[in-house]
This record gives C-alpha cells, sequence and structure tokens, in this order.
C-alpha cells in the first residue's frame, strides 16, 4: 500500500516536461530494455542456454536491482520503469536459461 500511496504522490505532485533531456533519457531506457530482447528470441527458437553466462546475467540484474532502488531515491519515473523492464525481461532469460540447461543435463544423462 505504501508504494501504491508513494507512486501516487510522486506522480500527480511532479511536473513532468517532455524536454530533450527526458526525450533522450526515454529512448536511452527503450533502448537498454530492448537490448536483450533478441537473446531470449535466440534462447526461447534454439532452446540451447550453453552461450549465456549466468555471472554475466548476475551481475546485470545486481546492477538493475540497484538502478531501480536509485530511482526510487531520486524519484525518476524514466529510471524505475525502465529498469524494472529490464529486470523482468533479464529474469526471464535467467529462468529460461536454467530450464534449458537443466533439460540438457538431463538429456546428456540419459
Amino acid at each position: 500500500m505504501y508504494f501504491i500511496h508513494k507512486f501516487y504522490c510522486f506522480y500527480y505532485t511532479k511536473d513532468i516536461h517532455l524536454t530533450s533531456t527526458t526525450i533522450i533519457g526515454i529512448l536511452a531506457s527503450i533502448f537498454t530494455g530492448i537490448s536483450l530482447l533478441p537473446q531470449l528470441i535466440k534462447l526461447i527458437k534454439e532452446k540451447k542456454a550453453s552461450d549465456i553466462s549466468m555471472w554475466m546475467l548476475a551481475t546485470l540484474l545486481a546492477g538493475l536491482a540497484l538502478w531501480i532502488w536509485y530511482g526510487f531515491r531520486i524519484e525518476d519515473w524514466i529510471i524505475i520503469f525502465a529498469n524494472l523492464f529490464s529486470l523482468c525481461l533479464n529474469l526471464l532469460i535467467v529462468i529460461i536459461n536454467l530450464r534449458y540447461k537443466n533439460q540438457n543435463n538431463n538429456v546428456l544423462r540419459s
């Protein structure tokens, strides 16, 4: 409930102007957010997860979580939502990656 109240107060009390800086931030967020989408599509199509580094994904997830925390601290909705989208996308990659690695390991054992 606190989050909803905090978001409501933030969203309706802050003037949001589409300056060139805001537009650059939105575009950067979109490109950053979709940057691993081709990797996700390839992973789903090929059902092969051997090429993906879990250390890279873990580091990226930690960085995204910190960006989200930072966004809340400075109350910047572009940072919050862009990194939240990226975090969800990357969590999906981790889940699918683990699933296919487990499937491949089971096939190799048979």
